[in-house]
């Protein structure tokens, strides 16, 4: 929108970005000192300096070896069932039953409390959540990104924050 775009031409960003998002570095309040140079704010890590509106390169943060948290939307599922969604193990194959395999079951008590708790496990969309994989290594940095070992959240293309790991 146009108040985000007027900030952005204020910290000198010419094009129009895809993804927009605030990190906050107290984890590192210890490293980070506020420089201010030729009228604009910054900070300092170590002999780096960066600036509003700089673009922060990942051989800046990570180096070989470090272990770091990545974290994203997952994958949408869509309308999944309790067996899949929640693990549940459905009801016997045989013994009469031709089409609760894979139904969840009894839902409630009787007259009291006469419902269904809120929050109880049922079918419904699955997916579609913010989820932080932890303590992965990173095995090769590069100016226009990192490798690391191990699985990331969400699909193909998609934002993918990554920090210094907190374990």
């Amino acid at each position: 929108n146009k108040p985000s775009m007027g900030q952005l031409e204020k910290a000198g960003v010419k094009t129009p970005l895809h993804f927009l998002r605030e990190i906050r570095l107290e984890r590192m309040k210890d490293m980070v000192k506020s420089v201010e140079e030729n009228g604009k704010k910054g900070i300092a890590l170590g002999e780096t300096k960066i600036f509003i509106g700089d673009t922060i390169q990942p051989n800046l943060v990570f180096k070989k070896g470090d272990f770091i948290d990545a974290a994203g939307i997952s994958k949408g599922k869509g309308f999944q069932g309790v067996v899949k969604r929640h693990g549940f193990a459905g009801g016997p194959k045989t013994h009469g039953q031709s089409d609760r395999h894979r139904a969840p079951g009894s839902m409630g008590q009787t007259t009291t409390p006469g419902r269904v708790y809120r929050g109880k496990r049922m079918a419904g969309r699955m997916g579609t959540e913010r989820v932080t994989i932890q303590n992965l290594e990173v095995i090769e940095v590069r100016e226009d990104g990192i490798k690391v070992k191990g699985l990331i959240p969400g699909h193909k293309e998609s934002l993918i924050e990554v920090r210094t790991s907190i374990i």
